[in-house]
């Protein structure tokens, strides 16, 4: 496969992880709205990791050369990271609901990002950490969470590390 190609195809698939995050973030305002699960401070906050995946995504799929995308996808893998370290600890809580998320701490903190004042419906705290919801398909929302942060993660670091060999391969 030649350069412009794989170019091409790593563009498509950073248009597909922006356009899956945003669709995550869909469907928590459905279960928030429709089903009426209140997020808590950490839900937000997996939020925002989505949201920075989703934009990072898009503005990498607008670049032409690799330096540019590689960047991206490094602070892709970066934003991956905090979603999982925010999943696992709403994971944690959940499994032991006398620990506390800390929302006396985090709320008035996630309250005043600035998505909060602009989209509060969206990104303002409502709810309580430990409150477990019915499962989707046998695991809970944090679980979910970390599946897609995980996987994330793992993909693009996969697909910097492969970006990275071939084009070292093709300097040598």
């Amino acid at each position: 496969m030649n350069d412009s190609l794989r170019m091409r195809r790593e563009r498509r698939l950073l248009v597909l992880l922006g356009l899956a995050c945003i669709a995550l973030i869909g469907g928590a305002l459905y279960l928030q709205y429709f089903k009426h699960e209140a997020p808590c401070p950490l839900c937000i906050i997996q939020r925002y990791f989505f949201l920075l995946i989703a934009v990072f995504a898009f503005i990498g799929a607008t670049l032409r050369g690799w330096r540019g995308i590689a960047v991206l996808e490094t602070l892709i893998v970066v934003a991956a990271a905090g979603g999982m370290a925010a999943a696992i600890q709403h994971i944690e809580v959940q499994a032991n609901p006398s620990f506390s998320c800390g929302s006396d701490t985090l709320e008035p903190i996630v309250d005043a990002l600035p998505l909060a004042k602009l989209w509060p419906g969206a990104f303002k705290v409502a709810g309580l950490c430990e409150i477990p919801y019915p499962p989707i398909l046998g695991l809970s929302l944090p679980q979910w969470g970390l599946v897609a942060f995980g996987l994330t993660f793992v993909l693009v670091s996969r697909s910097l590390w492969r970006t990275r060999k071939l084009r070292a391969l093709r300097q040598a």
